[in-house]
């Protein structure tokens, strides 16, 4: 079918338009699900299970960065009293699948980028849409940095943290494996798309809903809601939230600096 302009297409255009990006997109999702299938084992034993032993990266680091600080043992973990159990008799197939997916999402998220850049080109000016493969590798590489960061930085402060915490002695962590996926899953995916939050404000600021004016004024709040999920999802110790809340925080201004540009640009556009 050959493309139409936005003004000559109807509201069920756009709609079949939409249909086909979700068909596609679905489609490329499940075609690297079904990649993943073949490294299952070490998708789930190294990377998936990782931060569920002592020696994954993140805690040897954070053990590297007490001594060099000078805090000796304080942040080292050395074990992780927990046990991770299967309860449901088709727990682990279910698991298996939804992981396999949740894999094939971030694999081919560059492609459903692109998907999406084809919906809205039509709504940008002739300059912007020559922007295509800027939009798609800028997005693509904070949605990795942000799942890395998930993966390194979230899941290993919250595997501590849940594994540390006790009411009494006399209760012993046993995790289902749902509950752990689950956290894996919340992790990796909010982490991936609180990093898109640059490209998202700077959309927002170009259809007028979103000024540097109204993001300044809400920084404080801001600070404060990234300090309370950094203070969840880590230890109780200042250095380990810091580690968390920096990364956020920057996000946060790298947002309110494009919105000050694309601000300014709409200004000029209107003079």
């Amino acid at each position: 079918m050959a493309k139409k302009n936005l003004g000559e297409m109807s509201f069920l255009d756009h709609l079949e338009e939409l249909r086909w990006l979700l068909v596609r997109s679905t489609i490329a999702i499940c075609i690297m699900a079904f990649v993943t299938y073949f490294i299952s084992d070490y998708l789930f034993d190294e990377i998936i299970l990782g931060p569920t032993r002592p020696s994954f990266f993140t805690y040897v680091w954070f053990c590297d960065l007490s001594h060099q600080l000078g805090f000796a043992d304080s942040i080292c973990i050395t074990k992780l009293n927990f046990i991770i159990q299967n309860t449901e008799m088709e727990g682990q197939v279910n698991i298996f699948v939804w992981m396999c997916i949740l894999a094939g999402f971030i694999l081919s998220f560059p492609y459903i980028l692109y998907e999406l850049w084809k919906f809205i080109s039509p709504a940008l000016y002739e300059k912007e849409r020559k922007n295509a493969k800027l939009f798609i590798f800028t997005s693509s590489l904070l949605f990795f940095c942000g799942v890395v960061f998930g993966y390194y930085i979230v899941i290993p402060m919250s595997v501590n943290f849940v594994a540390t915490f006790s009411i009494s002695e006399m209760v012993v962590n046993q995790f289902t494996i749902e509950s752990y996926m689950g956290m894996v899953k919340t992790s990796i995916l909010a982490s991936g798309l609180f990093f898109e939050l640059p490209i998202i404000i700077y959309f927002l600021t170009k259809l007028g809903l979103v000024t540097p004016g109204f993001l300044r004024k809400y920084w404080k709040y801001a600070v404060v809601i990234i300090l309370i999920i950094a203070a969840i999802v880590t230890p109780p110790d200042v250095v380990s939230q810091t580690i968390v809340a920096i990364p956020m925080l920057i996000i946060y201004e790298i947002s309110i600096l494009i919105s000050r540009i694309v601000y300014k640009n709409k200004l000029k556009e209107n003079v």
